[in-house]
């Protein structure tokens, strides 16, 4: 911007293009979509007011950036000894500083060390939680938020009690799990809270054409069709074995629940957390899954929570935000209540 400025440039310093330019967004990047922009401006005009006040208070050289606006303005202020009283001759030799080349240049340093320094310690405040979404939920096209139906049997004839030789009738599109549900509302609240535009697909509302448009988050997936999309991954739920487990690159784990019993009631659970740049629909996806719903519901926590996702990034490494990622985490179920997932296995690639 400063540059710019100073170069006579300064009628290109729109938002748009600080979007793209500065933030990397695309071509297609829309502003009344995706607040970045206006939000980080926000944060260099405090800064340099912070800055203005307390360290930098006899400056010579000040830069400011004026509200709705881009385009930085520039003022010398004259030192405390001048601001007592100053001389004609004073005023003309301020003058002629403001004119002169070496001004210009040392403006230039002085403007591009204060802002550099003012994104940098903005980019510090960025959290492991919005880190991990920001490749997700970049440019202006909704995020498909995408909720299963679960396999649910009922007896063919209501006026037969259920139990050994009853009939039953499979509904596989009309029920979502109940940890679903949690974690689809759990990460609806969320992405308002970011200001991101979402829409709810329920079972089979979603296409495959809709996965390619859109960056997606598929919660439940070992259960339903969209299975087939994470299958190749190195970590996957594999809902067809009995009991289910957790494959590493087609093996079997340590990662399943052999005391699973048909109520699919559990004191502890299994999840598969995923965010890929997937090949086959050329778009971002997160997938989130337990064995149970419990899993679910836990995955949906950490995916939300942002000291949950620093805990389980600890370790990973520096440059993870830019990498696809996938975690395993182990949940402890308490009455009924999945507790705060643990990370037992990573992979970033």
């Amino acid at each position: 911007m400063v540059e710019n400025t100073l170069n006579g440039k300064a009628d290109i310093l729109k938002e748009r293009t600080i979007g793209v330019e500065a933030f990397g967004r695309p071509s297609s990047y829309d502003p009344s979509d995706d607040a970045t922009v206006r939000v980080k401006a926000g944060e260099v005009r405090k800064r340099l007011g912070l800055y203005y006040a307390g360290g930098g208070a006899n400056d010579a050289i000040r830069i400011e950036l004026p509200g709705g606006g881009y385009v930085p303005e520039f003022t010398l202020h004259p030192n405390g000894a001048s601001e007592k009283g100053s001389h004609p001759e004073q005023e003309r030799e301020t003058k002629g500083i403001l004119a002169s080349r070496w001004f210009r240049l040392g403006l230039l340093a002085v403007a591009l060390a204060v802002i550099a320094v003012t994104w940098v310690a903005i980019g510090t405040h960025r959290t492991p939680l919005s880190q991990f979404w920001a490749p997700v939920l970049r440019g202006s096209s909704p995020a498909l938020l995408c909720a299963a139906y679960v396999p649910v049997y009922t007896p063919t004839s209501p006026d037969v009690p259920a139990g050994p030789g009853a009939d039953f009738t499979l509904l596989s599109d009309q029920f979502v799990g109940g940890g679903d549900l949690v974690a689809a509302a759990r990460l609806s609240a969320m992405l308002t809270r970011m200001g991101r535009a979402y829409q709810v697909r329920i079972g089979h509302e979603v296409s495959f054409q809709d996965l390619r448009t859109s960056p997606a988050i598929l919660i439940g997936y070992s259960y339903t069709r969209w299975r087939e999309i994470s299958k190749e991954l190195r970590y996957f739920i594999d809902a067809s074995r009995q009991p289910a487990v957790i494959l590493d690159d087609g093996r079997p784990t340590p990662w399943y629940l052999p005391k699973l019993g048909a109520d699919r009631h559990t004191d502890e659970d299994y999840a598969v957390v995923s965010r890929v740049f997937h090949p086959d629909t050329r778009a971002m996806l997160v997938e989130l899954a337990g064995i149970t719903q419990y899993g679910t519901e836990a995955a949906s926590d950490l995916l939300s929570n942002p000291d949950l996702m620093a805990e389980a990034l600890r370790g990973a490494p520096k440059d993870w935000p830019r990498k696809n990622l996938q975690l395993v985490l182990h949940v402890k179920v308490i009455a009924g209540t999945p507790a705060p997932p643990t990370v037992v296995a990573s992979h970033f690639w």
